[in-house]
Formats: C-alpha cells, structure tokens, sequence
C-alpha cells in the first residue's frame, strides 16, 4: 500500500473536525483567541445559530499584515515565545483554530494593531488563501466566519436546530466570561441580544462573584459558600451552592483551571464526592469553582478542544476540592437555600388557589368546634352569638425558649411530623425524621473519627435470618460494623446474631437494619473504598434510628431537637439531600394574605 503526504487543505479538514465540532466550537477558539490578544470588549453575532455567520470583534492588540498571513497557517502562534509546551500560559497554543476553521467555511481577518494608520484584511476560502489588502477598521481584531461546513457538506447533517446551536454557543460565552469578569462580552442573533455581561471591576473576588451571579441568577450568591483552600502551590477559590440549592442537570457547574472553562472529569467526580450525602441522587449541585496550578503540573494538551486537563498529582487536586467543599458545608450547618421560602410560598399558593371555599360552607358545629378550642384565648366572648359555654381557661403553650435562636422556638407539633418553630421574625417548619436523620449520622462519624463509638449490649441477642449469601456477606463485614458499633457474628447457616448495636440508634428495628444492609453490601460488593463503604453504612443506621414520623414528642423534646440542629454540621438537609427545615419569613407569611 502506497504512503503518501496529504495535501494540506485536507489536513485541515481532518484538524476542524477535532477542534470545530458546531459553531460553538468556532465560537470558543476564536473568543480565546481574542482574550490572549488582551480584549477588555469581545463582541459576537450569530445567524441562524452560526451556521450562516459568525462574527468576534475585539478591541485586542490587532495584527497587521504579516501576521494576518502567517495566522492562518497550520502551526502559526504568537503563545510558545520559547517552545516550551511546559509551561503554557495562554488559552490557545496549537495554531491549529483559524486554519481548521478557514478549511471548512468562508473566513475573512480583518485587523488593526494599535496605534497603526490602517486595518488589514485577508480572505480564506476553503482553505484557499487570499492577500491581505487595506480596509477601514479601529483597533482590535473582527474573524468573520461565513457558511460554516459548506465546504464539508456531510458535516451539516449533524447539526441541531439553531436554537440549539445558539444555546451552546451562549454556554460557550458564559463559562468563558465567568473566568474573565473585567472583560465585557456581548452576543447577539441577528439583530436580537441574547446575552450582554458588562466588565466588573474592582476587589477580584467581589467581581468575579457578581460575574458568576449574573450568569447562574440573583439567589446564587445568596446561597453559595465561599471557598479558599491552598495545598502544595494549589489553590481552589470560587463558590459552592448550599446543597439545597440545586439543579436536575449538572449544566450548572463550572469549573476551571488557571482560567480555562474544562470539563474534566477528576473535577466532577471530585464534587460529586464532596456532595455524596448531603444531595439526592438525581440533584446535582451548583459550583463555580476555579483552580490556580503551576503550568508546569498540569496538561493541557491532551485533545485539541482542550477541555480536558491532566494533573501531575490528581490525588491532591481530587482531595483539595472535597476537603474544601465539605469543610464549607459543614460550617453552614444548620443553614437551607433562600430559594426554599419561595418554593414553599408557590406551592401554598397553588393549592390555596385550587381548594378555596366556593360555595361550601363548613357546618356550624366545626364553626363552634374551632372557636370553643380558641376558648381560652378570649374568642368565644368576641362571638356571643354562638352561646357556646365557658370554658376555664387552659395552660398556655410553652414558651420560657428564646425565639432568638437561629431556629427558634418550639411551638406545636403538626400530624406527629413536623415541628413548628417561632423566630424573631418569622417561623421555621422542620421535618422531625429528616433533622433527626443527620444528628444521629453526625454523631456516628464523630465517634468514627474518634475510634469510639458508643454502643450498648442487647440484653437478648437478636437472631436474623437471612439466607446463606446475604449472612456470609454480612459476616464478612463484620469488622468494618464493629467500628459502627454493631456487633454481629455469624449463627450456623443463613444467619447472624446481633449482640450490640451503636447507642445511637436507640430502640431501633434491629431486624430490617441488619436486612437493609445485607442488601447495600451485596449491591456495593468490593466497589467502594472502605471509608465510602463506612460513610453509607452509618448513613442507612442513622435512618434506622432516627426519629420516626408519627411520634409525638415533647415541647422540650422539640426544642432539645432545634438545638442540636444549629450546632451540628450539614443539618440542613438529611442523609438522601432533602431539605430538613423550611424557613418563612414574616413578610414571606404576610404575603399570603395579603397584607403587602
């Protein structure tokens, strides 16, 4: 078989179908390449998605003729001043962008360095390059990319509806100016703006804050935890939302490294561990996270969209940002999203509006029921007309616990479920089983971390059947249990008996708990690593021997429950990532019925 050189117009084409995928593709090259040339303003118009036109303008450092030519060459950069492919600095560095782009579309350069008399322009086409020729234009740079894929038609069946394209292209822009917040980016679709972030500037963090809250929304910055960690030269910073603040897709996580949007899948398993325990399954959190590393520890060119990265020490990058985030929620505590208010008051709102009273009226007798029950309050002598008899007067709610705290103070218990709190402005509906859930976890793992968990005998060994599997399994975890305090051995075949079990678990259903985790240990098998393994485990006995719904319980048992709450870490949301508490403000409530 004959080997031969390709010719170089089809070398490009290979090249653009690595780096130019759709138009956001092209959008993403040719904005990084106006942010290496020092654009403070990078404007950008789209038709019909990108497919039509594609135009970047940008106020950078420009290029006059001879660097128009050589920029659309294979190869051709101005960011490897001394070949060192070590320490890279730049967002682009291959040469390889307006050449592929030029091979499969009509591109037209026109540029002006500063302080220059005139603009050049050069024209490509197909790959066929043209002579630059003078042309009015100020300083800075505008690519104009015309008929993307015309020149490989079978490319064009792959693209979506131009909506779609354009909402790639406007995540393209938005990842690109949350890492540059002192830049000002535009995009428009024709003659309509889509999207307009003006140059922040100012103390950096606060900048790139208000960058950040300006693509995710208002409530992020409300409901996100700072985060500044620093290990061996490498520094996280950014924000990680409150768990319950989250999202149905990962589309709201942004990540970054030395500046560059990636997504690199060591940083997203990374915050997916961070958020193991404190997120259902099916939520994914919202981050902005942004890692600073010397050049020389990370690879940036492992594939030509470079989104991808490789770290010299991934353990200490994967470590870094776990230890971050959960460290920043663990010192949220007790405190829930903001957004929980709102979708509290909508769901009120939607069912008040739907069960109204209409024409039913209630009965007299659950008229005379409800007033003769606020007897004690004075109601009945504001009524006389109902003639209902005196009643002597009851003892008065509890109410010696300061409403200051952060969660308040206990006031009722509602369906033997949910407890009702009294702050000084406002009140706080907690879901008992839910709080209860996390303290008992949290006192689990703090008796972990302490080698000590507290257990207490049985005074009747408790023996499980369960099959010959499920009790080998369960015989051969034994030990790990033990460091749980659960003390179980096997008991002839097909069963286990258990003889104690972590005192945190109370008068817990010893029989279901020790089935729930046969079945999670055959599920799991040797996939997760022993500490993961522990974590679940003391997760599914904290669920056994927590609080049930449908117990009642005392004033001061509410109250003791409130405090524990507000001094234990990620008490805001259970062991499945459901909100334990719902807060609603006096005004929130004042709302609802109108009163402002």
């Amino acid at each position: 078989m004959l080997i031969r050189l390709l010719p170089p117009t089809l070398v490009n084409r290979i090249a653009a179908g690595e780096v130019v995928e759709r138009p956001a593709s092209a959008v993403k090259e040719l904005v990084e390449n106006a942010l290496d040339a020092g654009a403070t303003r990078i404007e950008v118009v789209l038709v019909e998605g990108g497919q039509a036109l594609i135009s970047v303008t940008d106020d950078g450092c420009g290029m006059d003729a001879d660097g128009l030519a050589l920029a659309v060459e294979r190869h051709a950069t101005s960011k490897l001043p001394d070949d060192d492919l070590v320490r890279i600095r730049f967002l682009g560095f291959r040469g390889e962008a307006l050449p592929s782009i030029a091979s499969v579309s009509r591109l037209t350069i026109t540029s002006r360095p500063k302080g220059a008399e005139a603009a050049w322009s050069l024209a490509v086409e197909g790959g066929a390059k043209g002579r630059p020729h003078p042309a009015a234009h100020p300083s800075g740079t505008r690519v104009e990319v015309r008929d993307l894929f015309y020149a490989t038609p079978a490319r064009l069946k792959f693209l979506k509806a131009p909506r779609i394209e354009l909402a790639h292209a406007v995540d393209v822009l938005e990842r690109l100016g949350m890492a540059h917040p002192t830049v000002a980016f535009s995009l428009a679709d024709g003659g309509r703006s889509v999207l307009k972030l003006a140059a922040s500037h100012g103390e950096a963090a606060a900048a790139r804050l208000a960058r950040v809250a300006a693509v995710v929304g208002r409530d992020f910055a409300d409901n996100a935890l700072a985060l500044d960690a620093e290990r061996d030269g490498v520094r996280l910073t950014g924000w990680a939302g409150l768990p319950t603040f989250n999202r149905g897709t990962a589309t709201a996580q942004y990540l970054f490294v030395n500046g560059r949007p990636v997504r690199d899948r060591l940083v997203v398993g990374a915050v997916r561990g961070a958020y193991q325990d404190v997120l259902a399954h099916d939520r994914h959190p919202v981050v902005a996270l942004f890692l600073d590393v010397p050049p020389d520890v990370v690879d940036v060119n492992v594939h030509p969209a470079k989104a991808e990265v490789r770290f010299r020490d991934a353990g200490l990058v994967r470590g870094l940002i776990v230890g971050a985030i959960r460290h920043a929620l663990a010192a949220a505590g007790h405190r829930a999203s903001s957004t929980m208010a709102t979708q509290a008051l909508g769901a009120l709102g939607a069912s008040s509006s739907s069960q109204h009273w209409g024409t039913r009226r209630p009965s007299p007798s659950l008229v005379e029921a409800a007033v003769a029950a606020q007897a004690p309050w004075g109601l009945a002598e504001a009524l006389p007309g109902l003639s209902l008899p005196p009643q002597a007067p009851s003892e008065a709610p509890e109410t010696t616990v300061d409403r200051d705290y952060p969660l308040g103070a206990a006031r009722a218990q509602l369906h033997d479920t949910y407890i009702v709190a009294e702050t000084a402005d406002g009140l706080v509906i907690v879901d008992q089983h839910a709080a209860h859930e996390r303290l008992v976890l949290e006192r689990l793992r703090r008796g972990m971390a302490e080698g000590s968990v507290p257990c207490q005998g049985l005074l009747l060994p408790e023996v499980v059947e369960l099959g010959e599997a499920a009790a080998a399994r369960l015989a051969g975890h034994a030990g790990e249990l033990a460091e749980l305090g659960l003390g179980l051995e096997a008991f002839g075949p097909g069963a286990v008996v258990v003889r104690e079990v972590p005192a945190a678990l109370g008068d817990g259903d010893v029989q279901r708990l020790v089935r729930d985790l046969a079945d999670e240990l055959a599920e799991w098998g040797h996939t997760l690593a022993l500490a993961e393994r522990l974590n679940a485990v003391a997760a599914t006995m904290a669920c056994h021997g927590s609080v049930r719904a449908g117990r009642r319980l005392s004033v001061a048992e509410m109250n003791a429950l409130l405090r524990q709450m507000e001094a234990t870490p990620l008490s805001g949301q259970c062991n499945h990532g459901r909100p334990t508490h719902v807060a609603l403000k006096l005004s929130d409530i004042e709302k609802l019925f109108g009163r402002r």
